[in-house]
Protein backbone atom coordinates (compact mmCIF):
# COMPACT_ATOMS: atom_id res chain seq x y z
CA UNK A 1 0.00 0.00 0.00
CA UNK A 2 1.04 3.61 -0.45
CA UNK A 3 1.94 6.11 2.26
CA UNK A 4 1.42 9.82 1.62
CA UNK A 5 3.05 12.85 3.22
CA UNK A 6 2.09 16.43 2.38
CA UNK A 7 4.26 19.51 2.73
CA UNK A 8 4.42 23.07 1.46
CA UNK A 9 1.62 24.74 3.34
CA UNK A 10 2.01 28.07 5.07
CA UNK A 11 0.67 31.55 5.66
CA UNK A 12 0.58 33.89 2.67
CA UNK A 13 -1.11 37.05 1.46
CA UNK A 14 -3.98 37.11 -1.01
CA UNK A 15 -2.60 36.96 -4.55
CA UNK A 16 0.45 34.91 -3.55
CA UNK A 17 1.30 31.40 -4.71
CA UNK A 18 2.11 28.15 -2.93
CA UNK A 19 3.05 24.72 -4.16
CA UNK A 20 1.94 21.75 -2.11
CA UNK A 21 3.79 18.46 -2.40
CA UNK A 22 2.61 14.95 -1.58
CA UNK A 23 5.48 12.49 -1.39
CA UNK A 24 4.46 8.87 -1.83
CA UNK A 25 6.24 5.78 -0.60
CA UNK A 26 5.57 2.09 -0.62
CA UNK A 27 4.01 2.00 -4.05
CA UNK A 28 4.07 4.08 -7.20
CA UNK A 29 1.48 6.81 -7.69
CA UNK A 30 0.92 5.62 -11.25
CA UNK A 31 -1.09 2.76 -9.72
CA UNK A 32 -3.60 5.21 -8.25
CA UNK A 33 -6.07 7.91 -8.99
CA UNK A 34 -4.84 10.76 -6.79
CA UNK A 35 -6.50 13.88 -5.54
CA UNK A 36 -6.20 16.96 -3.39
CA UNK A 37 -8.97 17.71 -0.91
CA UNK A 38 -9.37 20.59 1.51
CA UNK A 39 -11.38 21.04 4.66
CA UNK A 40 -12.33 23.92 6.89
CA UNK A 41 -13.49 23.18 10.44
CA UNK A 42 -17.24 22.74 10.52
CA UNK A 43 -17.53 22.19 6.77
CA UNK A 44 -17.51 19.13 4.56
CA UNK A 45 -14.32 18.04 2.90
CA UNK A 46 -14.10 19.40 -0.64
CA UNK A 47 -12.50 17.76 -3.66
CA UNK A 48 -10.16 20.36 -5.14
CA UNK A 49 -8.38 18.51 -7.95
CA UNK A 50 -7.98 14.97 -9.21
CA UNK A 51 -5.66 13.13 -11.57
CA UNK A 52 -6.16 9.58 -12.87
CA UNK A 53 -3.44 6.93 -12.75
CA UNK A 54 -2.61 7.66 -16.37
CA UNK A 55 -2.18 11.34 -15.59
CA UNK A 56 -4.27 12.16 -18.63
CA UNK A 57 -7.59 13.24 -17.14
CA UNK A 58 -7.90 15.86 -14.47
CA UNK A 59 -10.71 17.48 -12.54
CA UNK A 60 -10.84 20.84 -10.82
CA UNK A 61 -13.45 22.33 -8.55
CA UNK A 62 -15.04 25.39 -10.11
CA UNK A 63 -13.68 27.51 -7.28
CA UNK A 64 -10.06 26.79 -8.26
CA UNK A 65 -10.23 26.44 -12.04
CA UNK A 66 -7.64 28.59 -13.75
CA UNK A 67 -5.72 29.14 -10.50
CA UNK A 68 -4.69 25.66 -9.30
CA UNK A 69 -2.82 22.97 -11.21
CA UNK A 70 -2.42 19.33 -10.21
CA UNK A 71 0.64 17.52 -11.50
CA UNK A 72 2.76 14.48 -10.81
CA UNK A 73 6.47 13.75 -11.05
CA UNK A 74 6.74 10.02 -11.64
CA UNK A 75 10.49 9.97 -11.09
CA UNK A 76 10.05 11.50 -7.65
CA UNK A 77 6.77 9.66 -6.98
CA UNK A 78 5.32 12.96 -5.85
CA UNK A 79 2.01 14.71 -6.46
CA UNK A 80 1.84 18.50 -6.55
CA UNK A 81 -0.76 21.22 -6.29
CA UNK A 82 0.38 24.56 -7.65
CA UNK A 83 -1.86 27.26 -6.21
CA UNK A 84 -1.74 30.73 -7.76
CA UNK A 85 -3.73 33.90 -7.08
CA UNK A 86 -4.64 32.62 -3.66
CA UNK A 87 -7.74 33.99 -1.96
CA UNK A 88 -8.72 34.08 1.72
CA UNK A 89 -11.42 31.51 0.95
CA UNK A 90 -8.67 29.06 -0.02
CA UNK A 91 -7.70 28.87 3.65
CA UNK A 92 -8.05 25.24 4.72
CA UNK A 93 -6.24 22.07 5.65
CA UNK A 94 -5.18 20.41 2.41
CA UNK A 95 -4.92 16.64 2.07
CA UNK A 96 -3.67 14.41 -0.68
CA UNK A 97 -5.43 11.10 -1.20
CA UNK A 98 -5.16 8.03 -3.40
CA UNK A 99 -7.38 5.18 -4.50
CA UNK A 100 -6.74 2.19 -6.68
CA UNK A 101 -8.39 2.58 -10.06
CA UNK A 102 -11.07 -0.02 -9.35
CA UNK A 103 -12.06 1.66 -6.11
CA UNK A 104 -14.55 4.49 -5.69
CA UNK A 105 -13.43 5.47 -2.18
CA UNK A 106 -10.09 7.05 -1.35
CA UNK A 107 -8.35 4.59 0.92
CA UNK A 108 -5.06 6.40 1.50
CA UNK A 109 -4.62 9.85 3.01
CA UNK A 110 -1.80 12.07 4.11
CA UNK A 111 -1.73 13.94 7.40
CA UNK A 112 -2.58 17.29 5.83
CA UNK A 113 -0.84 20.63 5.43
CA UNK A 114 -2.35 23.93 6.53
CA UNK A 115 -2.79 26.84 4.12
CA UNK A 116 -3.73 30.26 5.49
CA UNK A 117 -4.40 33.15 3.12
CA UNK A 118 -4.73 36.62 4.59
CA UNK A 119 -6.57 39.46 2.88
Amino acid sequence: QVQLAESGGGSVQAGDSLRLSCAASGRTLTDYTTAWFRQVPGKERELVARMTWTGGITYYADSVKGRFTISRDNAKNTLYLQMNSLKPEDTAMYYCAARLKERTMYDYWGQGTQVIVSA
